[in-house]
């Protein structure tokens, strides 16, 4: 029978990595020490050498773990300060520091003392070797054993939190209320969940090719090196040509150190996510991935849909504010820029963005009241008489009444801003003569941005004022019409104010 003959292959330099396995050796022998040391000296281990750590007591090995928890195995010896003192430490390790990945081999001169069934049996040990039974090759086997048992766990435990932190930052993200908000818990958890580094952006794109002349992108969320610059900074031939290819086979894409998140939804829009610094990647954390992003595919779709309706709500809104303005002749666009002035307001006083946009979806409404007002005192060119006024008043209460039966958060809100956008701050205002703090921050707010759009455009009964006529206005008025915060505010960033009402 002729003999068998094995290929050769021929021999490659193996990658080392910077990382390596941090082995600790407890013992109270310095020889020990030196000889584990100099037998491993040349040990690998999945690309890693081994950082070596020494103590040489048990407790001296207890403030160790106890302050790093990336030590990989531990070389344990039994008597050392005590005679039970290894033992003791291996209690210590599983339950007090709840170090259940740590792969303890027991190693003992004496192993009378502790016999080996029993400490098998008793402790949570991984292994359990007798000094003398410790040659070259042993120790080289036993240490291979632990640390692929100890990859293992580690890859398993990995596998656990990223499942654990996919479901916990589906959740956080699904209270993102806008798409962009929303876009940006998506890049922030997916860096969160994998530790990475890199930098990444998403998009948003209707259902065309990228490379078609009317393609049409819209900037979402951007982080890291992307973060504040516009789409054509960003979209490279290169990375256009990714897109297309994500978009035509409706799949995710690793290409080397690039990972292209394909996300489609129902609304005839599809969303994807650049990302680099991805070259070390394993297996595992291209599956959190595409798992993450399998499961924020259905918010894609509810976000979309729940815009649809809310952009519809607003336009409706909108309209009719507008409606009612043109009604009485004045100026067009008011209410818009009433929302913008008064969201950007409640942002500079501190309330959430989700507050302030409902303030924004809102204010429109403010006037909604003059609908039940007469032409003959709606649109009089002069001032009018005491009786005209009080019945103007009237279209506070008048739009309170009119929005005041829903349920829903926004007329809630325009109830509340219809009702009280006219009281003052000394309490001189109306219908109720509410002063100071008394008055709603919605009316508040919507007061400063309504008169202050109003004095700045022209109207049936009078001409359009200067900025500078304005700003002495709201100075004298502070305190008494208006809250003096946000007097402050307005006149702090006037700049921003004054782009809104498109002045120099």
């Amino acid at each position: 029978m002729g003999k068998i003959k094995f290929s050769q292959k021929k021999s490659v330099d193996t990658f080392i990595s910077d990382e390596k396995w941090k082995v600790l050796i407890c013992d109270d022998e310095n020889e020990v020490h030196s000889i584990t040391k100099t037998v491993l000296r040349d040990f690998t281990f999945k690309h890693k050498k081994l950082e070596f750590i020494s103590a040489y007591s048990a407790e001296e090995a207890y403030e160790i773990l106890k302050e790093d928890t990336s030590i990989s195995v531990i070389l344990l010896d039994v008597v050392m300060e005590s005679d039970y003192a290894g033992l003791n430490l291996v209690k210590v390790i599983r339950d007090e520091l709840k170090n259940s990945s740590i792969r303890i081999v027991l190693r003992t001169g004496q192993p009378g003392f502790a016999p080996e069934k029993e400490v098998i049996q008793k402790y949570d040990i991984n292994d359990y070797k007798e000094k003398t039974e410790l040659t070259d090759v042993k120790l080289y086997t036993t240490l291979i054993s632990a640390l692929r048992s100890y990859k293992d766990i580690k890859t398993i435990q990995r596998s656990k939190k990223g499942l654990e932190k996919i479901i916990e930052a589906t959740k956080d993200i699904y209270e993102k209320r806008s798409l962009e908000l929303f876009s940006d818990g998506v890049l922030t958890q997916i860096v969160s969940i994998l530790k990475l580094n890199g930098h990444s952006f998403l998009v948003s794109k209707d259902g065309f090719s990228l490379e078609k002349d009317n393609e049409s992108l819209t900037l979402l969320a951007s982080t890291g090196k992307f973060e504040n610059k516009n789409l054509n900074e960003i979209l490279t031939d290169e990375i256009k040509e990714l897109f297309n290819k994500a978009i035509t086979t409706k799949k995710s894409i690793f290409l080397d150190d690039i990972f292209i998140g394909y996300i489609e939804t129902e609304t005839n829009k599809s969303n994807l996510i650049y990302m680099i610094g991805c070259d070390k990647l394993n297996k595992l954390d291209k599956n959190l991935i595409k798992i993450f992003s399998s499961n924020v595919s259905t918010a894609f779709n509810n976000l979309y849909l729940n815009k649809e309706i809310i952009d519809t709500q607003k336009e409706l809104i909108e309209t009719l504010g507008e409606t009612v303005e043109r009604r009485s002749k004045e100026a067009s666009h008011h209410v818009r820029r009433v929302a913008n002035i008064s969201y950007e307001l409640a942002l500079e006083l501190g309330l959430d963005e989700n507050e302030a946009s409902i303030i924004r979806s809102a204010s429109p409404m403010h006037d909604v009241g003059k609908i039940g007002i007469p032409d003959s005192i709606l649109l009089k060119p002069g001032l009018l008489n005491d009786e005209e006024f009080e019945h103007m008043k009237k279209h506070a209460e008048i739009g309170r009444d009119i929005l005041a039966h829903s349920q829903r958060v926004v007329l809630k809100t325009a109830s509340i801003i219809a009702y009280e956008h006219h009281e003052k701050w000394d309490g001189t205002g109306y219908p109720q003569g509410k002063k100071a703090e008394e008055i709603h921050i919605y009316g508040r707010i919507t007061a400063v941005a309504d008169v202050f759009d109003a004095l700045l455009h022209k109207r049936c009964y009078k001409e359009p004022w200067p900025i500078e006529n304005v700003v002495d206005y709201f100075k004298e008025q502070s305190g008494k019409h208006f809250d003096p915060s946000l007097v402050d505010i307005l006149l702090n960033n006037l700049d921003k104010f004054k782009e809104i009402e498109n002045l120099d």
